[in-house]
């Protein structure tokens, strides 16, 4: 399993750190993607005491209990666009650069049972974690030229119903992840580079609790565990010209994410969810490759501090039935990123977003529905301005992403 996953911030041309996926920085703070279904694109992912379709099995399980007595399947498939992100620098404009924009294809499923004696039971495979980021720019170039990471989830899960008012849920979850990380210092006339990628497996845990104390209320809480992503595989090294592969361990953290929300029915035709959920990044302390056998003044080998905060997101999602056929769907969001501003990198350069997104479900049969929805997340200029002689001192702009999902939904 190679350590290329681990590459999730980069902090200079000695030091590495980045961890990315097929979804995209731009999706949520760091490198979450709170987006997997139709419904949770159309409402800025506020689907959690409301989620209402087969990707509640994700989403929320204990509100599995409440769906209709029967099976339940969907899939989706979601374009991601990430905007090239510019970058100028307050010192020497020859410092300069653009990363590369990024197209990517995310399919994830999910399938609900029928109640067997009050317990549902669910399965997701979704890819909630990662980024993309290249840079063609020497300066850029020579600390992040790639970082790619896929991870992707699969989360059986299982809700049992207290009487009318109480769901409670829980489940295994098995994380996927690969990844590479490139860097190439040699357009600043320094032979100085890193190849690395690799795989592996890990292990989580999800649980859920839904309360309705009436009909037209849901309140619920999700809580996904702490899972380390350990890698460790080989490693291409060019120091200062002297070519090596070496063993290379390092782990990132996926964060636990804790999400509490409310769902009401305003009308019978209109129901609006509030959400808030935090993300329990300041579990990213630093980033640490570990090489075998050490080689004296390898630059790679250093620690890199991280000391990221915890972050809170902030979510309405409004759903409004137009009729028999026809379900509306729109949300608004706010994003709050975890980076120091001391530790912003160019694998990873976070700022706070802004998500708008708009959906519809169209009722095709009494079986069937086909949905459609697209989101776009605006991402704040961020200035770092720290110390002149950092690697970053400048500012990055026109950050954004654009997602549009379709997917279909069967009852059975």
């Amino acid at each position: 399993m190679r350590k290329k996953i681990s590459v999730l911030a980069v902090a200079s041309v000695a030091a590495v750190s980045a961890l990315v996926l097929t979804a995209g920085s731009a999706m949520a703070s760091g490198y979450r993607i709170p987006e997997q279904s139709v419904d949770s694109t159309a409402k800025a992912g506020a689907n959690v005491a409301s989620s209402s379709r087969a990707d509640t099995a994700y989403f929320n399980p204990a509100n599995m209990s409440w769906l209709a007595n029967t099976w339940l399947a969907e899939v989706d498939a979601t374009y991601i666009y990430l905007s090239p992100i510019e970058y100028e620098d307050a010192r020497n404009p020859a410092f300069n650069g653009e990363s590369e924009e990024e197209h990517f294809l995310l399919p994830t499923g999910f399938v609900v049972s029928p109640s067997y004696g009050g317990a549902r039971f669910g399965l997701s495979v979704t890819a909630p974690y990662g980024l993309a980021k290249r840079w063609e720019d020497r300066y850029q170039k020579a600390v992040a030229e790639e970082f790619s990471l896929t991870v992707i989830e699969v989360n059986p899960t299982v809700s049992y119903a207290l009487g009318e008012m109480f769901s409670i849920a829980a489940g295994p979850r098995m994380l996927y992840a690969k990844a590479q990380v490139k860097s190439d210092a040699s357009g600043l006339g320094v032979p100085l580079s890193r190849d690395m990628e690799g795989d592996t497996v890990e292990w989580g845990w999800n649980a859920a609790v839904s309360f309705k104390p009436m009909q037209k209320l849901n309140v619920s809480a999700t809580y996904r565990s702490h899972v380390d992503l350990d890698f460790e595989d080989d490693a291409k090294l060019n120091l200062m010209g002297n070519r090596m592969v070496l063993d290379a361990e390092v782990s990132v953290p996926a964060p636990a994410v804790f999400a509490l929300s409310v769902a009401y029915d305003i009308l019978d035709n209109l129901n609006v969810e509030l959400t808030w959920d935090r993300t329990f990044w300041s579990e990213y302390d630093e980033l640490d490759f570990n090489f075998t056998p050490q080689i004296p003044g390898n630059p790679f080998e250093a620690p890199v501090r991280k000391d990221w905060d915890d972050s809170d997101a902030f979510r309405i999602g409004v759903t409004y039935g137009l009729n028999e056929i026809i379900t509306l769907m729109a949300g608004f969001g706010y994003d709050k990123n975890p980076q120091p501003t001391e530790r912003v990198t160019f694998d990873l350069p976070d700022s706070d977003a802004f998500l708008y997104s708009l959906g519809m479900q169209y009722k095709v049969s009494e079986k069937m529905d086909i949905g459609v929805a697209a989101l776009y997340d605006y991402k704040e200029s961020r200035t770092v301005q720290v110390t002149p002689t950092d690697r970053i001192y400048g500012e990055f702009t026109n950050a954004s992403a654009v997602l549009f999902t379709v997917g279909l939904n069967y009852r059975f």
